[in-house]
Order: structure tokens, then C-alpha cells, then sequence
């Protein structure tokens, strides 16, 4: 997923005009709008651009408490230009208005964008108890824009002569893009209503805060300490090392600690024989934010909820969920629902059969036990094993980290587009782990610098997501700076990271949303890279996962990391016929999230509070997904892309994207494959466009048709 924290939602706010839609990170600062700097100020690093390569954070100065300051005044000259902006006396033009927008808000573009990186990738309590001080007022700064009546006036006087002042198509797309921005955020309210909106506003960032704060202190405590090795039986040595380590990083010697990631199933649950800890394990996981504790999550999103109501009717619509996806490209709740639900009989289905075949095995085993959710994953690799002769510990030797980093994503990435990559050790890093590069076009000019961040620790949200620290800005000429974040497990010193499949195929994932960042092409930064619409920002990411598979990338990285030899041919067709293995399950766990996510956006602003798990085992019942043996991927209080991140109403994004994804590979496959002029066309008509076209027209563009559904149903196993 591309980076969705709780601040910079409401940065994307405030400077929707210099940094873009959706979350991603706002636009590299432009010299000639620097305001001028005090030798005292420049003890804070972000007062001033950084002198680094590519204009790259220096984190080697950067202290915790530079940043509320910088954020500060960052706002306080953001306002001023704003209000200059508005306040001109010359009638409204794209250059006095839109533009000028555009090129507002560098000092707190610069703060913000670093500050709520490392609040996802490395935060403490410090940066936290800043984030709970910053988000309202950031929530009000963008209020202070959005809701002022004479700069509306201007931005509508523009959007109105948008077909007769001689604009060319991106920036008349970029006049549309801040009526609609403006209108959406509340300019044609009455005063009270405003008022209304603002105090909706303030409060519900603050709850966003909270609930991504207490989420992270919940999955931290709900990890599970085992006092006694014999119980570990099955998990793979790595993986027992692994806990060790994070037992001894706990101070808790003599025993293991196994963390939880963000989903619902936990990894250690396809090998630990033990029974009994793995229903500790899954419980742990499915309840961590249900407590009745600090960390209990229920109250917040109960209110969040409402909020969210609230603000849908104040802006004239039925629910949440209809203003949110009123400016994708699915328009509407019904047609999201209605491509997950037409989903639905057919993935539970899958779903029951793959259930019977384990069960089918426990009782040849003599288990004498109905198959529960904490058995699902042991047992599927049993049935895998028999029926396909593949289970996990043969596989993960042949993906060491670095190998699927070098010789698999950027492998992929010069054979497509020609890039190569050069690691570089004299560029500062939030953190040890973190990793640059420089990345070169295909004629030898730099085009991005790259982060890499893939070990998971406690002072990281989990998941995996893409950022920018410096985006792309076509009036300023800044390069893109990317980053990449995962929580793979880090292994113990001197021993190599070791993938699972999936884990690969988020490596490409996440690396497909930084190749969006890195085309970029565009003049104006608010149409820049990934400031699109959810439902198509993962369409490059889940493309790019395709050439995890592609017989000459994975040749070329599915290597022994001892040997270096090359994955026999045997075991590569025996993770080819696996393909749509477990689909049902995987296919169902993603279905009863992303409806859950339409159940709490579908809400009217006169629904009340609802009793989160009450409410959440009725939705799963209403559309057909309470399997008990499969929960959804994430439940309600520790689902953190909708209630702490940009992801509400919008999970079904993924889905969506991934029709486009499967429908564009088949364009590959149609035309030749993995070719540089095939990448290049792609580059050109996707990746590089960003939104300055009207997206569904875009896609036309390139495939010359519609998307058709038919090739992820075949891909998942669901014709």
C-alpha cells in the first residue's frame, strides 16, 4: 500500500495544492520560495532545504523536538501566502491562483513530509505525544484553507473559465481538480455548517491519532511469550531465533516472544504443532485492541464512525461511504459492494472445500477436533504437502532479502525500463536497517533516490507501504526521493533475512508503488506520481507483483543462499501448480474486510454509536462472510487502513486495482511480454501520467479497452 498514516491525512489536507491527493508525501521544497531564515532558526535542520543530494532529510542532525516547531511555522508562513494568495486585488487567474498554490507551503511541506514518515517507520513517545499536539491543529490549518470564502471565490473563477482561458489539459485537470478538492471539503457550506465542519474536523483527526497510537501499543503488548521451547515444535529454526531475539529485546531472558503482525493470521501459525498456542496465538491477535484497557480501540472508532456520518450529511450525502468514493473511479458504494459481493459465492465456496479437505485430514489423523481458525494455516500446508508435494521450509531458502532485492525487483525493473541501482552509504538514515540508493535511467541520469526499510521492530506500524520524502515537482525540477517500509522478521546477526513467497511478492508490490513515484512526469505536483485515486493507486503495485513469477526474473533470484544454486525445476512447477492454492481462504479474508469497511461507511449520520463487535458479526452475516473458520483479514478494532490511515471506505481498493492489474498483464501478454518496449509504453500512457488524465480515460488509453474481470477470476481460481 502506499503510505497512509494518520498526520499526513491531514497534511494532504492542508496542502493539497503544493503536495497532492491522497497521502502521499508532500512536494520538494522550492528555493525560490524559501522565507528568509534567522541564524538562530538554523539550529533547526528543516527551517532551511537541505543541502543533502536530491534535497534528501538529514536525519543525521534531526532531533525529536525540531519538528513541532518547523511544523509551526511551517503553517504560520503556509497561512500568509494563502492569504496573499486570496487577498490579491488582480482578477483570479490560473498563475495568481492556482499556481501560486502550488508553489505555497514549502517549509511545512518539508517538516510534515518527514515527520509523518517517521511516525509510521520509527516513532517513540516523544514523536507520538507531537502527533497528538499537531494533528488538530493541522486539521484546523486546513479548515482555515479550505473553508475561506474570498480564496474559494478565486479557485471557482478559474475552474469557470477553465474551457476559455487558454489552459492546456494539465492544467486545466488541475483546475478541476481544486474546485472539486475545495467543494468536497466543505467551501459551499453555510457559516454554521462550517463551523460544524470544523469542530467535526479537529475532533475526528485527533481520534485518528489516538486510534494509530494505541493500535501500535496493543499489537506491541499482545505479543506472545512462551516460557517453554518443547511448546515452539514445528516453528523453523529461524523462526525460534527470531523470538528469542525478540524475547532478549524485551528483556526476558530464557524465553520467546513472538510478535503479531497487523493481519489477523500470524505467520507461526503454519508450523507450531502446538494446539493450544496457536488458539493463544490467533486470540491474541483478534482481540488485541479489545481489552477494556489504555489500548482498547472500541470507543474511538465507535465515534470515528459517527463522525464520519456527520460530515457525509453536512456535505449532502446519505452516508460516508457515497462521499467518499463520489470522486473515484467507482463512483459509488453499490458499485464497490456489488464487485465484492458478485465475489462472494464463489470465494466461499472455495473456501468450504478447502475446509473439507483438512478436515478430511484431521480425521485420518485421528485429531479428533473440528477445524478452527488457528488451524487453518498448519493444516493447509499438510493438505499442500500431500496434494502438491511443496511446503514453506522448502522454498524460503531460495529467497534471501538481498538476493530478491537485487537480482528479482531491480532485475525486473532494467529489463522493463532500463534502470540500474547503486547502493550509497553517505546519505543519513532514520534508522541502521534503512538502506539508499541511487536509482539511473536508462541513459545514465539520476532519476530517483531510494529507501529501503524491510525489518520489522516496536517502534514500526505494521504492514508495508511507499512514501516520498522529496516528490516530483515539474516547477521546480526536484527528482523524486522514494521509500519502501515492510516488517519482515530481521534475523539474528550474522544470519541471512529469508522470504516467504508472499513476502517476495510484497517486495515487488511496494517496489511497483515507488516506480509510480519515480515516472512521475508531470509539471504540477499535485497531479504528481501516486496522488491518484485509491482504487487506482495499487493498479502499478499489484502490476508489478506479475514479474515475481516471470520465469526470467524468478530464475534469476529464487537462488539457494548458501549454494547460489539456481531453484530446481521440480520445486518451481510445484509453486506454479500452487497458484491458486488456498485462494478461498485468501479470497474470503479479503472480501469480509473490505465489506466490513462498506458495513461501518455505510452508516446514516442518525445510526448512533454501534457496538463494534456486535455490529461487525452482523455485517460479516448480512453479506455472507461469517465463516467462523475464517475471520476477516483485519477485524474492526485493529483495522488500521480505515481507522488510522486513508483507507476508509476504500479498502476495496485493492480489488479493484487488481482487476486492472490482471487486465493490463494480459496486454503483456498479448504483445510479447517482459520487453523494454512494452515497459516503455507502460511508462509512458501509466506510470508516468499521475492524474493529469481523467484515470478510467487513461487506462483506455493504454489497453485500449475497458478492464476485464475474467482474467483475475482465472488468476485466483474463481471461474
Amino acid at each position: 500500500m502506499y503510505r497512509s498514516t494518520v498526520l499526513a491525512a491531514a497534511i494532504t489536507l492542508v496542502l493539497a495544492g503544493c503536495s497532492g491527493s491522497g497521502t502521499q508525501a508532500p512536494p520538494a521544497p522550492s528555493k525560490e520560495a524559501q522565507a528568509p531564515v534567522t541564524p538562530a532558526a538554523t539550529a533547526n535542520p528543516l527551517l532551511v532545504a537541505s543541502t543533502l543530494p536530491f534535497q534528501a532529510p538529514p536525519f543525521d542532525t534531526l532531533k525529536d523536538t525540531d519538528y513541532q516547531p518547523a511544523i509551526e511555522e511551517g503553517m504560520k508562513q503556509h497561512l500568509a501566502e494563502v492569504r496573499a494568495i486570496a487577498d490579491n486585488g488582480e482578477p483570479a487567474t490560473f498563475a495568481n491562483t492556482i499556481e501560486a498554490l502550488e508553489r505555497s507551503g514549502t517549509l511545512l511541506t518539508r517538516a510534515s513530509t518527514v515527520f509523518s514518515a517517521l511516525t509510521s517507520a520509527n516513532t517513540n513517545e516523544t514523536l507520538q505525544k507531537t502527533e497528538e499536539v499537531l494533528a488538530p491543529k493541522m486539521a484546523a490549518h486546513a479548515d482555515e484553507i479550505y473553508l475561506d470564502p474570498k480564496l474559494f471565490a478565486r479557485v471557482k473563477a478559474v475552474y469557470d473559465a477553465r474551457d476559455t482561458a487558454g489552459l492546456d489539459a494539465e492544467q486545466k485537470t488541475l483546475a478541476e481538480e481544486y474546485h472539486r478538492r475545495f467543494v468536497r471539503a466543505g467551501a459551499l457550506l453555510g457559516d454554521a455548517d462550517k463551523a460544524t465542519l470544523r469542530e467535526i474536523n479537529k475532533e475526528e483527526s485527533s481520534l485518528s491519532t489516538s486510534f494509530a497510537s494505541k493500535l501500535l501499543a496493543a499489537t506491541n503488548a499482545a505479543a506472545v511469550t512462551v516460557d517453554d521451547r518443547a511448546r515452539l515444535d514445528g516453528y523453523d529454526e529461524a523462526g525460534v531465533v527470531a523470538a528469542a531475539e525478540a524475547a532478549k529485546g524485551r528483556k526476558l531472558d530464557s524465553k520467546w516472544v513472538i510478535p503479531l503482525q497487523n493481519t489477523t493470521q500470524q505467520p507461526a501459525l503454519a508450523s507450531l504443532k502446538d494446539r493450544g498456542l496457536r488458539e493463544e496465538l490467533l486470540r491474541a491477535s483478534m482481540t488485541r485492541a479489545e481489552h477494556g484497557d489504555a489500548n482498547d480501540t472500541q470507543a474511538t472508532i465507535q465515534r470515528q464512525a459517527e463522525l464520519r456520518a456527520q460530515r457525509a450529511k453536512l456535505l449532502g450525502f446519505p452516508n460516508y461511504a457515497a462521499y467518499s468514493l463520489s470522486d473515484q473511479m467507482t463512483k459509488t458504494p453499490e458499485a464497490a459492494i456489488k464487485l465484492l459481493t458478485d465475489t462472494v459465492p464463489a470465494a466461499t465456496a472455495k473456501a468450504r472445500g478447502e475446509a473439507a479437505k483438512m478436515q478430511q485430514l484431521i480425521d485420518a489423523q485421528k485429531g479428533g477436533f473440528k477445524l478452527a481458525a488457528w488451524d487453518w494455516d498448519l493444516y493447509a500446508e499438510q493438505v499442500r504437502k500431500a496434494e502438491f508435494d511443496l511446503d514453506e521450509s522448502q522454498v524460503r531458502p531460495y529467497f534471501e532479502l538481498d538476493r530478491v532485492l537485487n537480482d528479482g525487483v531491480f532485475f525486473a525493473a532494467n529489463k522493463l525500463y532500463g534502470l540500474t541501482f547503486k547502493e550509497r552509504k553517505d546519505i543519513p538514515v532514520y534508522h541502521p536497517d534503512v538502506r539508499v540508493f541511487d536509482v539511473f535511467d536508462a541513459d545514465g541520469k539520476q532519476l530517483a533516490l531510494f529507501y529501503a526499510d524491510y525489518f520489522k521492530r516496536d517502534s514500526k506500524r505494521g504492514g508495508a507501504w511507499m512514501g516520498n520524502f522529496v516528490e516530483q515537482n515539474g516547477l521546480t525540477g526536484t527528482i523524486p526521493v522514494v521509500y519502501n517500509v515492510c516488517n519482515y522478521t530481521k534475523p539474528a546477526p550474522g544470519q541471512p533475512a529469508l522470504l516467504s513467497f508472499d513476502e517476495v511478492t510484497t517486495t515487488f508490490h511496494e517496489f511497483g508503488h515507488a516506480l509510480h513515484g519515480m515516472f512521475s512526469a508531470t509539471k504540477y505536483p499535485s497531479l504528481a506520481g501516486t496522488n491518484v485515486a485509491r482504487d487506482f493507486v495499487e493498479f502499478p503495485s499489484q502490476f508489478n507483483e506479475h514479474w515475481a513469477n516471470d520465469p526470467v526474473v524468478f530464475a534469476n533470484y529464487a537462488r539457494h543462499h548458501q549454494t547460489g544454486e539456481a531453484m530446481p525445476a521440480e520445486l518451481v512447477e510445484k509453486i506454479r501448480k500452487t497458484r491458486t492454492f488456498n485462494q478461498g481462504y485468501a479470497t474470503t479474508e479479503y472480501l469480509a474486510a473490505a465489506l466490513l469497511d462498506q458495513a461501518w461507511h455505510s452508516l446514516p449520520a442518525d445510526a448512533g454509536k454501534q457496538d463494534v463487535q456486535a455490529f461487525e458479526a452482523d455485517a460479516l452475516k448480512r453479506y455472507g462472510v461469517d465463516l467462523p473458520e475464517v475471520p476477516p483479514r483485519y477485524r474492526s478494532s485493529y483495522f488500521a487502513h480505515i481507522w488510522g490511515g486513508g483507507y476508509s471506505a476504500g479498502y476495496y481498493a485493492y480489488f479493484w486495482s487488481e482487476v486492472l492489474d490482471h487486465d493490463a498483464f494480459q496486454w503483456f501478454r498479448e504483445n510479447g511480454g517482459m520487453t523494454r518496449e512494452n515497459g516503455q509504453v507502460f511508462r509512458d500512457k501509466i506510470l508516468s501520467r499521475g492524474n493529469t488524465v481523467e484515470l478510467a480515460t487513461l487506462y483506455r488509453a493504454f489497453r485500449g479497452k475497458d478492464p476485464s474481470v475474467e482474467p483475475l477470476l482465472e488468476h485466483r481460481g474463481l471461474k
